[in-house]
């Protein structure tokens, strides 16, 4: 039997609501695939022929929290050989400014190299004597200039390189999103294992796109470079959205608040200030022995947006002041979406200084290290304001957001 013109026009229009999605179904993240997910599905195909070193730490893993080099170890179709720990070691086991030397992993019996603090020909000898042709890298970043593991990302690209050796990197998310490069960029003559060269403090990029950056622009031979993109990954994506599990890639980055307020508020390292490590929220507590509530009020003074201040005390039980009880602030971010983290870590740096007479930097001039200058020590020395300083970077920063976007894999 024939169906009716009514009939026909009911199950068309069904048909395009069902295919319609709906606000809410629009505003759901895309089922989100990393590098490793990626090459995987393909079959390795990548890796074909082979033999393959990894640099990696507990961050690699699979959203099933297997770690890729036990997957990989356990699949016929990769030649895994050995892998290479960067700081805090492959398997995470040592605290800042450590690492766990050469070891044979337990687990697999695979060779584990030590990267930390190794770069050039040293660092290309550990490959060439590795035996392998390909060295895969992925790790999990956090977006700011300072965190270590871009770096190494960088002198393994650079030794890939003075070795003969392809080099393919994984990507992840960006946990705080890619939207857009803010802070101060480095000067060369400021150059350490915090920032090899001058890209922003709070970088905008994905490893995989940093990668490409660091191949044209600041390697002086580029290597033989691959990258794996994510799949379903936009640019506005804060980690949450990704629907992978959070690994800490370093013992004080427990969660991806942490990172979120990270690229800022790390600069307290440089000052004689806690930066909370020793506590259960790192970088989130900042405090020294004779500071109260009036820090707090004067930095919500300033009505920095999406972020807010709690008078905090607390007892580190490592690091600076450790077991003793200081006060502080917490710093509380109610809308991400408009929080800049190093506007308030200058922020920070400012009111701190202006109510505290105890505040001095670290006699190592470390600030400098972290902002890439002595401007922002220099210029808060002299008495200027948050806007003055964040002003002080405005032409570089834009500099430096014009080359980035040549590199970005993700619209």
């Amino acid at each position: 039997m024939r169906p009716s013109r009514r009939a026909v026009i009911t199950a068309a229009t069904a048909a395009a609501v069902s295919a319609t999605p709906t606000a809410a179904a629009a505003q759901r993240p895309r089922t989100l695939r990393t590098g490793f997910e990626r090459l995987a599905h393909d079959g390795y195909a990548l890796l074909d022929g082979q033999k393959v070193g990894i640099v990696t730490n507990p961050t690699g893993i699979t959203r099933e929290v297997r770690h890729i080099v036990d997957v990989m170890h356990a699949d016929t179709r990769v030649d895994l050989r050995a892998v290479f720990g960067p700081e805090h070691g492959f398997r995470g086991t040592a605290q800042a400014g450590g690492s766990e030397g050469r070891y044979d992993d337990p687990a697999t019996g695979l060779p584990v190299y030590d990267t930390y603090l190794k770069s050039g020909r040293p660092l290309a000898d550990i490959f060439t004597a590795s035996g392998v042709d390909t060295v895969v890298f992925d790790i999990q970043d956090v977006g700011a200039r300072f965190y270590t593991y871009i770096w190494t990302l960088y002198d393994c690209m650079e030794a890939a390189q003075l070795a003969g050796k392809r080099f393919v990197v994984l990507d992840r998310p960006n946990p705080v999103t890619g939207r857009a490069a803010l802070g101060p960029v480095l000067h060369k003559e400021f150059a350490t294992f915090v920032g090899r060269q001058p890209i922003a403090q709070a970088h905008g990029m994905t490893v995989a796109e940093l990668a490409r950056l660091f191949n044209e622009e600041f390697l002086t031979e580029p290597v033989q470079l691959e990258t794996v993109a994510m799949s379903g990954w936009r640019r506005s994506h804060f980690y949450d959205a990704s629907g992978l599990p959070w690994v800490p890639p370093s013992p004080n980055m427990p969660t991806p608040e942490t990172a979120l307020v990270y690229s800022g508020t790390c600069l307290f390292e440089g000052t004689n200030l806690s930066e909370g490590r020793g506590t259960t929220r790192p970088f989130e507590l900042l405090g020294a022995e004779g500071i109260d509530r009036r820090w707090a009020a004067a930095a919500n003074e300033l009505a920095l947006p999406g972020v807010r201040f709690r008078e905090a005390y607390f007892a580190p039980t490592f690091s600076k002041f450790q077991g003793r009880t200081i006060g502080g602030v917490q710093v509380h971010v109610h809308d991400r979406d408009v929080f800049d983290p190093v506007r308030t870590g200058i922020a920070l740096l400012v009111t701190a200084r202006k109510v505290w007479s105890g505040f001095a930097w670290r006699s190592d001039n470390w600030i400098d290290k972290l902002t890439g200058s002595a401007r922002v020590r220099t210029m808060i020395d002299a008495g200027a304001d948050t806007d003055e300083v964040v002003a002080g970077w405005r032409e570089e920063l834009a500099a430096f957001r014009r080359m980035r976007r040549t590199y970005l894999l993700y619209r």
